[in-house]
């Protein structure tokens, strides 16, 4: 396939987008506690069966003008989102990592993050189950590619997950349970020192979001904000950019 680049991007673009497809229906069904594979895919809101040309990822959307073929109303913006989003995924892990080891473990953990970081913002948890799936995945690989290094691995995670719990007593809980036990995961995953990159790119990012929701009315002071997303972006940044972050801050305190 690495003869032909033009065709092996537009080939992970076509299955990053039908992957975001399926990622946004388990999202979507975690919400109203139907099975990922029964019923059918339905309008949100006529509830009519979708046809298979209804359901060609960005394509039928396109087509359709981002409306339903039956009752016209816009389908909502998270439907295309989430496809993009995840063909991004394949194709920043294609480009840096080729269609190797490294592009299989980073596709998976990060499309499960995309899962996680949906259900948190509909539902405002994060469900043990796929921190486990995350965990489970991460120490699979451990014991496979042996990196990050186990005290690098086990320092991230107590870091991570310690910084957390920190904060949630002294917010009294303003970070929930969810919120530490992923945050340990993703300093399992990167490592020390990058789960400090992930730490403040987290903060860094939730707290201009948030601000700009308040000053846009968009959300009240003690309105809950979702913080999965700002940690899965934050570890996103850091698989890529994370050691030049981390060695320009150092650069800049020393």
């Amino acid at each position: 396939m690495s003869q032909f680049p033009v065709l092996t991007y537009l080939l992970l673009f076509m299955a990053g987008t039908a992957a975001g497809s399926f990622l946004n229906v388990v999202v979507c069904r975690y919400r109203t506690g139907q099975s990922i594979i029964r019923p059918a895919s339905r309008c949100p809101y006529c509830s009519e069966k979708l046809a298979p040309r209804d359901l060609i990822p960005l394509f039928s959307i396109i087509v359709l003008k981002g409306r339903c073929r039956f009752c016209n109303k816009g389908l909502p913006l998270r439907y295309p989102l989430f496809e993009l989003i995840s063909a991004g995924v394949f194709l920043y892990c294609y480009h840096f990592f080729g269609l190797g080891p490294l592009f299989v473990r980073y596709v998976v953990f990060l499309s499960l993050l995309l899962v996680v970081s949906g259900i948190d913002i509909d539902n405002h948890i994060i469900p043990n189950r796929y921190v486990a799936a995350l965990f489970l995945w991460t120490l699979g690989w451990y014991f496979i590619l042996l990196y990050p290094p186990l005290e690098s691995a086990l320092l991230g995670l107590m870091t991570g997950g310690g910084l957390f719990y920190v904060i949630a007593v002294l917010s009294k809980g303003g970070i929930g349970g969810g919120d530490i036990k992923l945050m340990a995961v993703l300093g399992f995953e990167a490592g020390w020192p990058y789960v400090l990159v992930v730490f403040m790119l987290a903060f860094l990012l939730g707290a201009a979001v948030g601000v700009a929701l308040l000053v846009c009315k968009k959300k009240q002071r003690k309105e809950p904000l979702a913080f999965a997303p700002f940690m899965s972006v934050s570890f996103f940044i850091s698989i890529f950019w994370g050691m030049d972050i981390w060695e320009w801050y150092i650069s800049f305190l020393f």
